[in-house]
């Protein structure tokens, strides 16, 4: 689903990746760890079509992203960033619906499919009975749940997060996890985040990518633990 040959990534004079080689699958839940500023948000963003590829090839469903018009790569890729959102009179079906954009006409109006789309998001992110509240009287947890479910409306087959599980306690950092695997699994998305719960990441996901800058390791969850490249990554 997404193919990474020799890719290298960074900025000014720092190189943060260096000649990478991966594959990210479909129907796989994938953990990003790495220590703070070696590039976990760089690659997510270099992904997601919004950050520059120094060297090296990312290819999504087959075809090279820089070969893909904006208009289709927002049909493949959906990216939830880690800002907090909170506007006021903003009901979570509204947010939701701006995943349709990509299939809307040229005056942004919804049809019925699309509005389809939006309820089995809600639903399948288990906020259909919040779809009227607004967003400034939701709490961190719901507000994530329902930024998920506009990637679920953007019906794409790949979903890319930046540190979702950041303003969570861990109850719901767990529970958050446990959406994103089911979806992965059930709608055979491939589902690539960024994190810093090694706990959870060694528990819940099919695959870890550590970056140890230079070098990005990507390797089913049960190998990576055996590796010993975590404890080396992260011993004091």
């Amino acid at each position: 689903m997404i193919q990474l040959d020799k890719l290298t990534l960074g900025y000014e004079d720092r190189t943060l990746i260096e000649g990478a080689t991966t594959t990210f699958s479909s129907g796989s839940l994938t953990a990003l760890i790495g220590r703070n500023g070696t590039g976990k948000s760089t690659l997510l963003r270099a992904l997601a079509g919004l950050g520059e590829v120094r060297r090296g090839t990312i290819r999504l469903c087959g075809d090279p992203l820089e070969e893909i018009r904006p208009e289709e790569l927002a049909r493949r890729i959906a990216f939830v960033a880690t800002e907090r959102i909170r506007i006021a009179n903003l009901r979570c079906r509204d947010v939701v619906a701006l995943g349709r954009a990509p299939y809307t006409n040229w005056i942004g109006r919804m049809q019925e499919q699309d509005r389809e789309a939006v309820e089995q998001a809600l639903v399948q992110v288990g906020m259909a009975d919040y779809a009227d509240r607004t967003l400034d009287r939701m709490s961190d947890g719901e507000c994530q749940r329902i930024l998920i479910a506009r990637a679920l409306a953007q019906a794409t087959p790949i979903i890319l997060l930046d540190e979702p599980t950041s303003f969570l306690d861990l109850p719901n950092r767990y529970e958050l996890v446990r959406l994103l695997r089911r979806l992965a699994h059930e709608e055979k998305k491939c589902i690539l985040f960024s994190t810093h719960e090694l706990e959870i990441a060694t528990a819940l996901c099919d695959t870890i990518a550590l970056v140890d800058t230079p070098h990005l390791h990507h390797l089913p969850t049960e190998e990576m633990q055996q590796s010993g490249l975590i404890e080396r990554l992260f011993r004091i």
